[in-house]
């Protein structure tokens, strides 16, 4: 598929979600996707190596948490090829972005990416979650398909600002996980997330850290 049309599919799933993208941010995400399938093999990045499904699966998918993150400091976590945050970062420059993941191939990748489309507002860190002691806590904590509530919970607790959210992006509604909420958290919402061109069910769990 040409430049162009990935262009046109990345910027009007964007507008189909509330964002209006210039052309240097389209152009950033598209140089993202392709970045991820030339390094996808070799280093795992991820099961789908088809850039016209990663459009809506990982690029438009992971917009639709943008609304409800709380900047400016902002941390993923696992976040494996930098989804949701690299396309957060692109979107929202005003934020500052953490890639968090123990996997040094990953990292590599990502520092990459980073320095590639010189995004000034990204820092990546090879840590595990327990492992990680920044000085000052976050305002948003984001994981996309990464362990259950409870672990993350757990794991990342101290990387929370009392007040800060935290966001699991999930598939099917998590009725089992939520039984195991951390008592340090407060569920404030489940919300259904709708992405263009997926089809799969997808849900957002809204927590508080007290």
């Amino acid at each position: 598929m040409a430049d162009e049309e990935l262009l046109s599919r990345i910027g009007a799933g964007a507008a189909e979600l509330g964002f209006d993208l210039d052309s240097t941010q389209k152009g950033q995400l598209l140089d993202y996707l392709q970045e991820m399938v030339r390094w996808g093999r070799a280093y795992n990045l991820t099961a789908i190596r088809d850039i016209k499904q990663m459009v809506p699966l990982h690029l438009l998918d992971s917009l639709t948490v943008i609304p409800h993150v709380r900047g400016p400091r902002v941390i993923d976590l696992g976040t494996g090829a930098g989804l949701p945050g690299i396309p957060l970062a692109i979107v929202r420059p005003e934020f500052k972005v953490w890639l968090m993941d123990s996997s040094a191939k990953k990292c590599r990748f990502l520092r990459h990416v980073v320095t590639r489309l010189g995004l000034q507002n990204v820092e990546v860190v090879q840590s595990r979650a327990e492992n990680y002691r920044p000085e000052q806590g976050f305002d948003t904590v984001v994981s996309r398909a990464v362990g259950t509530l409870g672990l993350l919970m757990d794991l990342s607790a101290h990387l929370c600002e009392s007040g800060a959210l935290f966001l699991a992006m999930k598939g099917q509604f998590p009725e089992a996980e939520l039984a195991g909420v951390d008592e340090r958290f407060k569920v404030n919402e489940v919300l259904a997330l709708k992405a263009p061109g997926v089809e799969a069910d997808r849900h957002l769990v809204v927590c508080t850290r007290l």
